[in-house]
């Protein structure tokens, strides 16, 4: 009976030191019944990233983080090396992302799976990325409106610049002068409206002769357009008679006869010829007027001395 109850005592004990092993190392995000892949991710900076925050796929928890430290090649960066459960495959390819899990600023690892075909190994090392913070967000999207807040009040300002010019007293009178000036002008506008109406007026039917006119001759134009097509055929054909005919020719002939023409008015200028010698030796002109001058003395004789010339015989 004494060996019995120390039995009981001893296996009570027994279990107790297991479950607080259990408990202990579940405390500290490690499963001693559940086997464990170990995998390693090198970030810049892990935004308040702890020791057993999940590590999910598509939202479901296939792991922890076991264990966060500086990068023992002291570049600054950390190591995060987490435990998977989980004995799902993971390509090689995959991103091991850090986000927040919760609106509390919780931080977790989501693994987004590659398309490789090829799947890592237990402790490799996973490719790394970080969700941009809340603060970040709100920036990317407060810097475009802080952008046109800032660009929108310099067009206000300059905008009071050009009011204040505006509203100075020399600019005050300005507008006043360009003011009347406008309305002048609108008068003037009006009364020569007003007399282009009544010209218009006096002139209706003056005006509506013309258009009849023009009408006419547009129906005119329009009646005689095969007479119109036959002069312009009849010219056009004219034209090309003109450009068929030698009259290169013809022009080259016509020079060569004003040459000849030439020539010889200048051999008759030189008194060269019948016609020189007429126009350039005198003796011509004296021998007709001493001609004519005995004519006129025998025409003198005849006439006083008819009997002498001409002689009457009667039957």
């Amino acid at each position: 009976m004494k060996n019995k109850k120390l039995y009981i005592i001893a296996l009570s004990f027994i279990l107790a030191l297991l479950l607080f092993i259990w408990g202990f190392n579940f405390l500290k995000g490690k499963d001693i019944f559940n086997n464990e892949n170990l995998y390693y991710i090198e970030y810049s900076e892990v935004n308040g990233l702890i020791r057993s925050n999940p590590v999910v796929i598509n939202g479901l928890r296939v792991g922890q983080i076991r264990d966060i430290y500086f990068n023992p090649d002291l570049s600054g960066s950390l190591v995060v090396q987490i435990a998977l459960t989980n004995n799902f495959p993971v390509p090689d390819n995959s991103i091991a992302r850090i986000f927040s899990s919760d609106l509390m600023g919780s931080k977790a690892i989501e693994l987004q799976l590659g398309t490789s075909k090829t799947f890592l190994q237990p402790n490799d090392t996973l490719m790394s990325s970080i969700e941009a913070s809340l603060m970040d967000e709100v920036n990317a999207q407060v810097l475009p409106l802080k952008n046109k807040a800032e660009t929108l009040l310099s067009s206000l300002d300059s905008l009071v610049v050009i009011m204040q010019t505006i509203l100075n007293e020399n600019a005050k009178d300005n507008i006043f002068s360009s003011l009347q000036n406008i309305s002048a002008t609108i008068k003037n506008l009006e009364k020569t409206t007003a007399t282009i109406d009544i010209f218009v007026g006096q002139e209706q039917s003056r005006l509506a002769s013309i258009l009849y006119n023009v009408e006419l001759i547009t129906r005119n134009l329009e009646q005689n357009n095969n007479e119109i097509t036959r002069m312009l055929s009849n010219m056009a054909n004219f034209s090309d008679t003109l450009v068929s005919a030698n009259i290169g020719s013809a022009i080259r002939n016509a020079d060569v006869s004003l040459a000849e023409l030439s020539r010889l008015l200048e051999s008759v200028n030189k008194g060269q010829g019948t016609m020189g010698q007429i126009l350039k030796n005198d003796t011509l002109y004296f021998q007709l007027e001493k001609s004519a001058e005995e004519l006129n003395n025998l025409l003198e004789d005849i006439r006083l001395n008819p009997k002498r010339y001409v002689k009457i015989s009667v039957f």
